[in-house]
């Protein structure tokens, strides 16, 4: 994914469009193509080297090698097409393709740039088909070119042509998305005590009846709509559906009003189980340097890209740009960052993190082969052994010792060149390059490695002390080179990532390494930087290139012992009432509503919830939790478009994801992404031709297109899944509060050692009888011998259980157990979060 990749449209990034109905005969201007039927001979179309075009039974017909890599490499097209600007053009032919193969019909620019003005993927059967598309020039060209891009076939296969034609006059096309039911549903379903609202598309300004039917269509609840007006951000005139009132676990529930029946949804207490996992599993076929097998993944095995082996020329020895440095690096492995092949450290700094957070808001809820992976059995909890993968690749990504910039991080690795859709990760033929370090991608460096510094103590202590090293390099590194930042215009084979302020990547690694270390140096930089009291919470959200966000996150949740920390809590709460605020007044329910959407915009919403949901953790207020789950709504299925965003998740969801290997809709032997993976949805920008073309004008709810050549609207990325992993686990969390407080209460410290005895206090009215105690230390502190509880620990997990002699606690009464413990390296703060008999205490 690349956020700028507006500047890309000049590239060879082909966009596939569905035929579209021309304009009829008598509307159309004078034919443009010379001898589109082939009656005389095959002149004036050309073809490249590798194939030679023949007339057959008066059609145009080619040989296409196989063991090509991309469209382009192999192409027949016709030069000097006048194209005016502002004309709608009708372009029509026939084709076919033994076996079938789909193909790319482009009119573009003849020269660098190769702008595309018209971008189609037909597919083309055996026996042949007519294809129609339209397009409206944006500007006046005295010399286009038709091409069709044919290359990119292991096998080969034979191509034939005939009645191509291209004439202006036509009526531009007019893209309708099928939105279904006017009644606008999470397609999932609903929580039985969360809220549960729909959105009504209708004309009506009055309030109009509702019914809710269960299986059987019995109206099980009835009410009346809240008429909301025009709703901005689609265009449409809408009310509010609310059944929260109604608990009754039950599937296939739907809601009628104004003659109109939703798609049918779940009422479920177990309905985000899975969704978590799901998230999760995305990264494991994301993973680049390791065979893909499919008997973990069924339909997705596929073997180890860039590894040096042929046509790879693979990670494990990369060389920098031209000029940028004298040596290579060994960087194989990491997560490939979205569609492309393309590796980022901004990207997969906020991606792992993501992940990390994940695990550290409830380490208890990860467990070792939940993900079903390599190294699922090796007593790890799967989410660490997912992160450290992408982990070690940006460890790897640090300048070595003695070079200039030591200590710094590459900015990222990709192709020299773009290549094309779809291609596999280990059929990409194109040489690899290291880009300049930057930063940006150093501070990120330092902020994931200090966070895996403390959540690998207990597991892997060397692995451990090996980001710590580095997570101190990088930040020295960052300090002394504060202003390296990454080239806007190095986005030719990946995208560029630019990012001219990094105050708040530096603070985000501050606020990190202080947390970890404890140390004074990275405490007065969180205190003096402008983010840590500044009101850093964007309407838009936070995303890779705005990271102070991380830090204050962490600052809030993690235990430490930051002066003003109370201060900090407070500031969450603030912003979480703030998007709050515009969940609210939105009629979709959305806490995200600037007046154009971005790019990635799915991924924004989920941050704010994110926002919002870490409110709850911190004040146990219901109506936080409730703003979250509200807030999946929209992600699956309570929208304009009324689709669901992630992949297997509602009756109609996203399926076809921009990716070079999950291309299913351009080749039928490989699959949609993998279930749980999620869209990045509306961009008001539109900036790839196919949403240009289909999009034009559109609102914000309705500018994305579930096309895999919609790179703009529809592209999978790593640091989009995570906020979807984080938000689901949330959800999947009963969250609920028991009726217990306790008093951690550190006694005495000694050099590697510490005493500290605890206090259970129920706070409720019933008697609490039998009890367990969990709790999780920061790093990689043990617990050892306990006097009034029997204890057991996994990783940073401690689990204290009554001696059945305490195990009653009758309300308003306390009962206390002690510990002598084992100290880490770094602070030893008291734990802050602990669940008694499964539940949070308040």
């Amino acid at each position: 994914m690349t956020r700028y990749r507006a500047a890309l449209l000049a590239l060879l990034t082909m966009v596939a469009l569905s035929p579209a109905p021309a304009a009829l005969a008598e509307d159309e201007g004078p034919e443009q193509i010379v001898n589109g039927t082939f009656d005389a001979g095959t002149a004036p179309w050309w073809s490249t080297g590798n194939t030679a075009l023949t007339v057959q039974d008066g059609r145009a017909c080619a040989d296409i090698p196989g063991g090509t890599a991309n469209p382009w490499d192999v192409i027949i097209g016709q030069n000097d097409l006048p194209l005016v600007e502002g004309e709608t053009y009708a372009y029509r032919f026939f084709a076919s393709a033994t076996p079938a193969k789909v193909g790319k019909a482009l009119i573009q620019l003849p020269v660098d740039p190769w702008t595309q003005y018209l971008s189609a993927a037909p597919e083309m059967s055996v026996s042949g088909n007519s294809y129609s598309y339209t397009f409206t020039a944006p500007v006046s060209l005295p010399n286009a070119q038709v091409v069709f891009q044919l290359g990119g076939s292991a096998e080969p296969w034979r191509f034939c042509m005939d009645d191509v034609s291209l004439k202006g006059g036509a009526e531009p096309e007019v893209y309708e998305p099928d939105t279904g039911p006017r009644v606008r549903v999470n397609m999932v379903g609903y929580l039985p005590a969360g809220p549960k609202k729909a959105t009504l598309v209708t004309e009506a300004t009055e309030p109009l009846e509702w019914e809710l039917k269960n299986a059987d269509k019995e109206t099980v609840a009835k009410g009346k709509t809240v008429p909301r007006g025009v709703d901005a951000s689609s265009g449409q005139n809408v009310h509010t559906l609310d059944f929260s009132a109604y608990h009754k676990a039950g599937e296939d529930y739907t809601l009628t009003a104004d003659g109109e029946t939703s798609r049918p949804f779940d009422i479920a207490a177990d309905l985000y189980e899975q969704l978590p996992v799901d998230a999760l599993k995305f990264y494991y076929t994301q993973r680049s340097g390791i065979e893909i097998r499919d008997d973990l993944r069924p339909g997705y095995g596929r073997p180890a890209g860039h590894v040096g082996v042929a046509p790879n020329q693979g990670d494990v020895n990369v060389p920098c740009q031209p000029g940028v440095c004298d040596y290579s690096l060994n960087v194989k492995g990491g997560w490939y960052d979205a569609g492309d092949h393309g590796k980022y450290v901004v990207n997969g700094g906020i991606s792992v993190h993501q992940l990390m957070a994940t695990y550290e808001r409830d380490k208890a809820a990860f467990g070792d082969g939940q993900l079903a992976i390599p190294e699922s059995g090796n007593g790890r909890p799967d989410i660490l052994d997912e992160a450290r993968w992408e982990q070690e690749f940006l460890l790897s990504m640090q300048v070595p010792d003695g070079k200039p910039f030591e200590g710094m991080a590459h900015h990222k690795i990709h192709d020299r060149n773009w290549t094309g859709l779809p291609l596999l990760p280990h059929l990409d033929p194109q040489p690899r390059e290291l880009h300049p370090p930057s930063t940006a991608a150093t501070l990120n460096l330092a902020a994931t490695a200090a966070q895996a510094a403390r959540l690998f103590a207990p597991y892997d202590a060397e692995f451990a002390a090996r980001n710590l090293k580095a997570a101190r390099k990088a930040w020295a590194a960052a300090k002394a080179n504060p202003d390296k930042y990454a080239d806007p215009n190095d986005g030719v084979g990946g995208g560029a990532y630019n990012d001219g302020d990094v105050s708040d990547e530096f603070y985000w690694a501050a606020a990190e390494l202080f947390i970890t270390t404890g140390e004074k140096e990275f405490r007065d930089f969180v205190l003096a930087s402008p983010h840590h009291t500044g009101d850093i919470w964007r309407e838009r959200g936070f995303d890779w290139g705005n990271t102070a966000q991380l830090g204050r996150l962490e600052l809030a949740t993690v235990p430490n012992a930051l002066p003003d920390r109370d201060r900090v809590r407070r500031s969450v709460v603030e912003g979480a009432e703030k998007y709050l605020a515009t969940q609210q007044a939105h009629p979709y329910g959305l806490p995200y509503n600037p007046p154009d959407f971005d790019w990635g915009s799915n991924n924004l919403v989920l941050n704010n919830m994110v926002v919002m949901a870490t409110a709850y953790d911190l004040t146990g207020q219901e109506k936080y939790r409730a703003a979250v789950r509200e807030g999946m709504d929209y992600i699956l299925g309570r929208n304009a478009l009324n689709q669901s965003y992630v992949t297997g998740y509602g009756e109609v969801a996203s399926k076809n994801q921009h990716s070079r290997w999950y291309a299913h809709q351009l080749d039928a032997s490989l699959p949609n992404p993998p279930r749980g993976t999620l869209a990045g949805g509306p961009n008001s920008a539109i900036q790839d031709p196919l949403a240009q073309r289909l999009l034009k004008g559109c609102k914000p709810q309705f500018c994305y297109v579930d096309h895999i050549e919609s790179w703009a609207t529809n592209e999978l990325t790593i640091n989009w899944n995570s906020p979807l992993a984080w938000v689901s686990a949330f959800l999947a969390d009963e969250g609920g509060r028991a009726d217990c407080r306790v008093r951690y209460t550190a006694h005495g410290s000694w050099p590697g050692g510490f005493t500290a005895q605890v206090e259970i206090e129920n706070t409720g009215k019933q008697v609490v009888d039998g009890w367990s105690l969990r709790w999780s230390f920061l790093s990689g502190q043990r617990a050892g011998h306990a006097w009034g509880a029997e204890l057991a620990q996994s990783g940073s997990v401690v689990t204290a259980k009554d001696l059945r002699w305490n195990g009653k606690i009758k309300p308003g009464q306390k009962v206390t157990f002690g510990f002598n413990g084992t100290n880490a390296s770094g602070p030893n703060p008291a734990p802050e979060v602990f669940h008694l008999n499964g539940v949070r205490c308040k």
